[in-house]
């Protein structure tokens, strides 16, 4: 486990690792790939607006890959385009070497909004998608309960939401996720609406998560330190239609800190700082 950030709380004690043998993947099935991809958004009395244009990304299986860039650059719309949420308008967007055409149990999705439903329990909550992929009653609560103890919330499976912080409500959500076993796990600033201190404890969760299930992970955030943190890469976006170009991808920087990283360390500082300059080279002023 990474070694905790001088005065960052001790994360919370977790149970084992659950068995990933409910899903029998090949080799290949968290690969991403977009290549090409454009997206064009229609405005009126005009062609359209590009949001993103010519983006060419691949992630390996298991990967961890951050997006950064300024608002506007298009890191959401990649992540709806991904998800199935939206099609591109041009390009090749693969999840397991099969074409995205729609939202689908290999890529699982978790926003800053917890999007849980409060009248239902952590664990009805927690089972809420496997309820709906009709999976036996038994099997539905067994995984359920693996995946509720990986999130340290098996003394409160039995509370409803508004009972729970935001920390332990975004972890409902992620043990929500990956409760369906996806190949992919998309994050659109899932921790943006948290206090620094649980912005920091999830963070190290996260780390541990990713360790544990091996989930390609493609996290969308502002904060370049996060990014620096959890990732294997990151990637630098610039443009936006707001800034009169489309998104696209400026840069992609590899991260080689190692896995136990060091905030206050020169040589994480060092790539922060670099990123800093990447995000910010893409939205000077002419």
């Amino acid at each position: 486990m990474s070694a905790p950030r001088p005065g960052a709380a001790t994360p919370p004690a977790t149970g084992p690792a659950p068995s990933l043998s409910r899903l029998t993947r090949h080799a290949d099935a968290g690969r991403v790939l977009l290549e090409g991809v454009t997206k064009r958004y229609a405005a009126r009395g005009a062609a359209g607006v590009d949001a993103v244009a010519g983006v060419d990304l691949e992630v390996a299986a298991g990967e961890f890959v951050a997006v950064v860039g300024a608002s506007g650059c298009g890191k959401s719309t990649l992540l709806r385009i991904l998800a199935g949420f939206e099609p591109a308008t041009r390009g090749r967007v693969e999840v397991g070497g099969r074409p995205v055409t729609r939202p689908g149990p290999d890529r699982g999705v978790v926003f800053q909004d917890y999007g849980l439903f409060p009248w239902l329990t952590v664990a009805e909550n927690v089972r809420f998608g496997l309820r709906q992929r009709r999976l036996p009653r038994g099997q539905r609560h067994r995984i359920a309960e693996e995946f509720i103890e990986v999130v340290g919330l098996t003394r409160f499976a039995d509370r409803f939401p508004g009972e729970l912080s935001g920390g332990m409500q975004q972890r409902v959500a992620i043990a929500r996720v990956l409760a369906n076993d996806p190949a992919v796990l998309l994050m659109d600033e899932p921790f943006g609406a948290l206090d620094a201190l649980t912005r920091t404890t999830m963070q190290h969760e996260l780390r541990r998560l990713h360790r544990e299930t091996g989930t390609t992970v493609l996290l969308v955030t502002h904060s370049i330190e996060e990014a620096v943190y959890l990732a294997d890469r990151v990637v630098v976006m610039s443009g936006g239609a707001a800034h009169g170009v489309p998104g696209g991808i400026a840069e992609i920087v590899p991260v080689t800190l190692g896995e136990h990283r060091d905030v206050n360390a020169a040589d994480f500082n060092e790539l922060e700082r670099r990123l800093s300059e990447l995000v910010h080279a893409g939205h000077r002023p002419e």
